[in-house]
């Protein structure tokens, strides 16, 4: 299982908090990447476990803190 910024980004508008098999429904719906479907499906989690954002599937995705710009500006 890998993921990159490109590939969580299309889980960033998913129904938080989800399960697994949410998260895998939006994914088929919205047109995710078959990467995304693998990587959901490659998540071993407890049954019934809810993910309450992308960071408690893929830890190192960036928040907005982590990049250098100034909002104010745009």
């Amino acid at each position: 299982m890998y993921w990159t910024l490109e590939l969580a980004s299309k889980l960033e508008d998913a129904p938080w908090p989800a399960t697994k098999e949410e998260l895998i429904d939006y994914a088929n719906r919205s047109g995710a990447p078959l990467e995304v479907i693998e990587n959901l499906n490659e998540i071993e989690d407890e049954e019934d476990m809810v993910y309450d954002t992308i960071e408690d599937i893929w830890p190192d995705y960036p928040s907005k803190d982590d990049f250098l710009f100034n909002e104010d500006e745009y």
